[in-house]
């Protein structure tokens, strides 16, 4: 049964999902039981934003069938093993056909890396030190408020807060962050809800309400 006012598919299980995750059952598996649920530790943080920067221009469900591939390649997306790739490690991945082979995008998620070690130590903690790093900077811009759309055409594709986030990510040294990336991003680990209201993921992960 499908919802022409609010975009959303009532699947054989009887779960109210969103049409882009009602289609492909790797991107409902994602929908129902990852995106949108909270990412606070450094390593999970950098792995989503070098994903969402390497998805610019393609679709998200080739950056999700290859993400064992990206995992492999990119030392599980441990921040200080990244940041230590030198011209070797750029012409394997290069060479590597399982990854998305752009230079730029490559060269980038390793000077993200070196950024994500450079910030730690620098960043306001939630007990008012300078201990925190990426994690804590990329939750400091949660809103106050969170959309609640009844279809995707009432989903922003940035905020006033993502493109505080990119203007501040780009100012320590960070690419591929530019603010429509960067509200991907916040969808994507929970800073902000933007599962259709009547979705059966709404107000799951914690941070927001139903």
């Amino acid at each position: 049964m499908t919802d022409t006012i609010t975009d959303l598919v009532t699947g054989p299980d009887g779960l109210v999902r969103p049409l882009w995750a009602a289609r492909d059952p790797l991107m409902q598996a994602y929908y129902d039981t990852e995106w949108g649920m909270p990412i606070r530790d450094e390593q999970g943080l950098f792995e989503r934003l070098s994903l969402e920067g390497i998805q610019s221009g393609l679709s998200w469900a080739t950056i999700l069938r290859k993400r064992p591939a990206f995992r492999a390649a990119f030392a599980d997306f441990a921040p200080d093993a990244v940041a230590a790739f030198d011209e070797s490690d750029v012409e394997r991945l290069m060479a590597d056909a399982g990854i998305v082979r752009n230079r730029a995008k490559i060269l980038a998620t390793i000077g993200n890396a070196r950024a994500t070690v450079a910030m730690r130590g620098t960043v306001p903690d939630p007990d008012g030190g300078q201990r925190g790093g990426l994690a804590e900077l990329v939750w400091s811009f949660r809103p106050l408020e969170t959309p609640a759309p009844r279809s995707f055409a009432d989903i922003p594709s940035s905020s006033p807060e993502s493109l505080a986030l990119s203007k501040e990510l780009k100012r320590r040294g960070f690419r591929f962050v530019g603010p429509t990336t960067m509200f991907a991003l916040m969808e994507a680990v929970g800073i902000v809800d933007t599962h259709l209201v009547d979705s059966h993921r709404r107000g799951t992960s914690g941070v927001w309400p139903a």
